[in-house]
C-alpha cells in the first residue's frame, strides 16, 4: 500500500485512529474509517454464507473475520515496507490501517532509486509469500469447515493485494518502480514522480474500462457491489496520483524558493524612529521599512496605508511603532536561506511577513507568505482567494 514521509502534529496519534500497540518498536493505529469498510465486507459476504452454509448468525461473524484477515493482511504488507526500510535507516514514524488498506508513514530520510524499489515492492512480496504459503494447505484440504474457508479467503486476498499493488503506477507500490527507472535515467525524482503519476491515472482509465465501461458496453448487467468497489477504488487511485503529480510538482519549484531572491527590498530603521523618518526613507512604500529593537532584531514592519495616514504635523513626533505590525518573534531569515529548510521554518512560525538580513545582520528585505506560496504553487494565492 501506500507509504510517505510522516506529518506531525500534536494530535497526530489521536487522528490516525485507535492505537493497537506497537510492533518492533513501530505504533499501529487502525483508523475509523477501517470499520467503514469492515461493515461493507460484512454486509455483502454474511447474507451469502448465511444461505450457502449452516451457519446462521455466525455466517456474519465469520464475514467480520474477512475484514480481520484483510487487515492483517494490510499490515504485514506495510511492516515489510518498515522492516526493509530499516535496512537503509529509514525510521519508521507509524503504521495505519484505513478505509483504504493502510499506509506507513516514514520521518526524514534520504532516498535513492534502488533504495526505494526495495523498500516499495517488500510489500507486495511478503503478500505473495504469505499467499504461496497458504496455497499447499488450501490445495491439501488440511483444513475443513470455517478454516478452510478462512485459509481459502486469506490465500486469495494475500495474492489479490500483491498482484494489485505491483501495478505499474502511483500511489501503487509498482509506481515506485516507474519512478525510479524515470529518476535514474534523467537525474531527476521529481521527473520520475510526475511519470509514475501519469501512469497511476492511466491504470485507473484501464480499471474504470475492465470492470465498467467493456461489461457496460457488451450489454452485461453490472454487480453493483462490484461496480461500487470499482469506482471508490478507482477515485483513489487517480487522487493518490494526481496528489503525487502536484507534491513532485511543486518539490521542483523548492530550488527556486529563496529568501533574497522572493523578498522585496527593504530597510530597516530603529524603534525610536518617527513616522517622518520611515516616510524619508520610503515616501511611496517603497522599500519597506523593518522596524529593529536596540539589539538591532527585527520586530515589526511599517504598513505604508497607516503611515501615510498620520498627518504631516505629527509625522515627526509620532513613533514609527504606532504604525507597524508586529512580526512574529524569530520571524527573520538570513537572504541566502531556500528550498526546503525555509519553508520548513516558516511553517513554525505565525503571521505573514518574515525581515531577510545578511550576514551582517542588516535588513535588505521583507518576505511576504503570499510570494514563497506563489513560488511553490506556481498560482498566486490572490487570485485563488486564500490570504
Amino acid at each position: 500500500m501506500a507509504s510517505g514521509a510522516a506529518d506531525h502534529g500534536a494530535h497526530s496519534g489521536r487522528k490516525d485512529g485507535i492505537r493497537l500497540g506497537r510492533i518492533a518498536g513501530i505504533p499501529v493505529y487502525l483508523a475509523y474509517s477501517w470499520f467503514a469498510i469492515a461493515i461493507f465486507i460484512v454486509i455483502s459476504n454474511g447474507p451469502m454464507l448465511a444461505a450457502t452454509s449452516d451457519l446462521g448468525l455466525a455466517a456474519y461473524l465469520v464475514a467480520f473475520a474477512y475484514a480481520v484477515l484483510l487487515a492483517v493482511s494490510v499490515l504485514v504488507h506495510e511492516l515489510a515496507h518498515a522492516f526493509s526500510a530499516r535496512l537503509f535507516g529509514w525510521p519508521t514514524d507509524r503504521i495505519v490501517l484505513n478505509l483504504w488498506g493502510g499506509h506507513t508513514q516514514f520521518e526524514s530520510f534520504t532516498a535513492s532509486p534502488g533504495r526505494s524499489v526495495i523498500v516499495a515492492l517488500a510489500g507486495p512480496a511478503a503478500n505473495f509469500v504469505l499467499a504461496g504459503a497458504a496455497w499447499p494447505l488450501v490445495e491439501a484440504h488440511v483444513f475443513s469447515g470455517v478454516a478452510e474457508t478462512l485459509l481459502n479467503s486469506a490465500m486469495w486476498v494475500n495474492f489479490l493485494i500483491g498482484i494489485f499493488n505491483v501495478l505499474p503506477g502511483l500511489p501503487l507500490d509498482g509506481g515506485r518502480l516507474v519512478e525510479s527507472l524515470v529518476w535514474k535515467a534523467t537525474g531527476s525524482q521529481e521527473k520520475g514522480t510526475i511519470a509514475a503519476g501519469w501512469t497511476g491515472r492511466g491504470i485507473v482509465v484501464a480499471l474504470l474500462a475492465l470492470f465498467i465501461v467493456v461489461p457496460w458496453l457488451r450489454g452485461e448487467r453490472l454487480d453493483f457491489a462490484r461496480t461500487v468497489i470499482a469506482v471508490l477504488v478507482c477515485g483513489f487511485l487517480w487522487l493518490g496520483a494526481s496528489a503525487a503529480i502536484n507534491q513532485a510538482a511543486m518539490r521542483s519549484r523548492l530550488r527556486f524558493v529563496n529568501a533574497g531572491a522572493l523578498a522585496e527590498p527593504a530597510v530597516g530603521v530603529p524603534d525610536t524612529a518617527s513616522v517622518a523618518d520611515a516616510l524619508r526613507l520610503s515616501p511611496e512604500g517603497r522599500p519597506a521599512v523593518v522596524v529593529q529593537d536596540t539589539g538591532g532584531r527585527p520586530r515589526a514592519w511599517v504598513v505604508p496605508s497607516s503611515a501615510l495616514a498620520v498627518p504631516p504635523a505629527q509625522q515627526s513626533t509620532t513613533p514609527v511603532t504606532a504604525v507597524a505590525a508586529a512580526l512574529a518573534p524569530g520571524a527573520y531569515v538570513p537572504r541566502t536561506a531556500g528550498g526546503q529548510e525555509l519553508i520548513q521554518y516558516l511553517a513554525r512560525l505565525d503571521g505573514g511577513e518574515y525581515a531577510v538580513v545578511d550576514d551582517s545582520g542588516a535588513v535588505t528585505g521583507l518576505l511576504r507568505q503570499q510570494a514563497v506560496v506563489s513560488a511553490i504553487t506556481g498560482k498566486d494565492p490572490r487570485r485563488s482567494g486564500r490570504p
